[in-house]
């Protein structure tokens, strides 16, 4: 049997029915795995060990008695620190949530503990989920496990980089304006973006509201596919939350992409872009068509002005949502004062990060008294642009296929300017945008560094992206690859 640590979710629930392999030994070999690796990526806020080998024993019965089992019965998977736990400390990546212990559990908790799921613990971010490298948590950043003195990307890269490292059997994140894409594709894992409402929102910490899905990191399709089963579907008590019907995205793994046809968006390619990610990216896009895909050129015209749109009304919605931290009701709280506007004050200041504060202004700036019309409202317009530009290209296709990240991943400490770490997601932002479903696949390598490629889907259509990406993961091996400095 290979190390514990290097198997896909599939192949370990097939172990664990057979008996030939028990969930607490699964769990035992990932918290083993966490003390070789962790010290060098850093990729935990918090490792719940105590709680994770209770749920491996409770999952080991529930396999023996064979009832009430899923594919996630005694899986180790890691949680992002945005994703409301309870009892359990979820910060957000922030002073301001430091010793915050949530009284519920998130909707995407209860799914996972109703299928007997393992925590082995809550993964680093970027704080309030706002950044690209995870250089922005208040705590430490984390490392990419392909290069250590590069980043993971962000926001989500410490649920990316617990994957690649093999600290985790999958992961969940969440994707506001490409958080699990882009560090997906710096970490040579599956990283998936669902439609907007297709997994509950319900005790995930806002950032901004209109644009924030939670999703998962997997080895491969099929992992992905088993991630997104356990928790995708209706909950009421989110008002964004779909009713639509949950399909079985396992079913769609078949392999065959003839008869698909999908687009290659040309405003996805641009100057500026590593030469060794378009290579890539190109070679893979044959490889898709090798397979038996129409490939077909299509444009998004109103793409150009996602970047522009998404940093006024990201950073409104931010300003809103964060309002709440004003040390009276949870959180941190600044009491060295006995006047309360200054108590107010001082809470924020030195419980947000600077991030956090650029964000917090920039939308407080657009929606302000004579701004609002001239900023937000035409964020809207051309938000209403660019979902009109994806609905009409997917009557023409099936899917489209792009870069995920312009860039394979920086050093840490490299980007210094906010403007260039938000190109990080110039090919993501739009789908958060359109609330269209997205993923990225391991597509390659540049110069020994992951390569992502992007697909992105229809609303409501993460069967048809998920087989594609199964298909071309048939064909190679990339998802397969471990860092070889761990």
């Amino acid at each position: 049997m290979p190390d514990l640590h290097t198997l896909t979710i599939h192949e370990a629930a097939d172990l664990l029915r057979q008996r030939k392999l028990s969930s607490v030994e699964l769990t035992k070999a990932h918290l083993e795995r966490i003390r070789a690796v962790e010290d060098k990526v850093k990729a935990f806020t918090l490792v719940t060990d105590e709680l994770a080998l209770k749920q491996a024993e409770e999952a080991d019965k529930r396999i023996a008695s064979g009832e009430n089992l899923s594919p996630l019965t005694g899986i180790p998977l890691a949680i992002k620190d945005v994703i409301c736990t309870k009892d359990i400390t979820t910060t957000c990546g922030s002073r301001m949530l430091e010793n915050f212990r949530p009284p519920y559990d998130a909707a995407v908790m209860e799914k996972l503990n109703a299928a007997g799921a393992v925590m082995l613990g809550k993964t680093n971010m970027d704080e309030f989920a706002m950044g690209s490298s995870t250089e922005h948590s208040a705590f430490f950043p984390t490392h990419n496990p392909w290069g250590l003195d590069r980043a993971p990307g962000g926001s989500s890269g410490g649920s990316a980089a617990v994957v690649a490292a093999g600290m985790a059997m999958g992961s969940y994140g969440s994707d506001t304006g490409g958080s699990i894409r882009q560090p997906g594709a710096l970490c040579n894992v599956l990283g998936l973006k669902p439609t907007y409402g297709r997994v509950s929102r319900y005790g995930l910490i806002a950032f901004a509201s209109s644009l924030d899905q939670i999703g998962p990191f997997a080895r491969d399709a099929q992992d992905a596919a088993i991630l997104l089963q356990a928790v995708a579907g209706h909950d009421k008590r989110d008002s964004t939350s779909a009713p639509n019907e949950v399909p079985d995205y396992s079913k769609a793994l078949t392999g065959n992409l003839k008869g698909m046809r999908l687009g290659v968006p040309k405003e996805y390619w641009v100057d500026g872009m590593d030469p060794g990610v378009e290579r890539v990216v190109r070679d893979a896009i044959e490889t898709l068509r090798e397979l038996g895909a129409e490939i077909v050129d299509v444009s998004l015209p109103h793409t150009k002005y996602g970047l522009a749109a998404y940093y006024i009304i990201a950073p409104a919605e931010a300003s809103a949502n964060l309002s709440r931290y004003d040390g009276v009701k949870y959180g941190y709280s600044y009491r060295d004062t006995s006047d309360m506007w200054e108590a107010m004050e001082k809470t924020r200041q030195y419980g947000f990060g600077a991030e956090v504060k650029r964000r917090i202004m920039l939308g407080t700036y657009a929606l302000s008294a004579g701004y609002y019309d001239a900023y937000y409202k035409q964020a809207e317009k051309v938000r209403a642009l660019i979902k009109r530009d994806f609905d009409e290209v997917f009557t023409q296709v099936d899917a489209l296929v792009s870069p995920a990240s312009p860039t394979v991943a920086f050093k840490l400490g490299e980007i210094s300017d906010p403007y260039q770490m938000y190109l990080q997601d110039m090919f993501t932002i739009p789908a958060n945008l359109a609330g269209i479903c997205g993923v990225s696949i391991p597509g390659g390598f540049s110069e020994n560094l992951p390569v992502g490629v992007q697909l992105l889907g229809d609303t409501f259509k993460e069967e048809t992206i998920l087989h594609i990406a199964d298909a071309f993961g048939r064909a190679t091996d990339h998802h397969k690859q471990w860092p070889a400095h761990l």
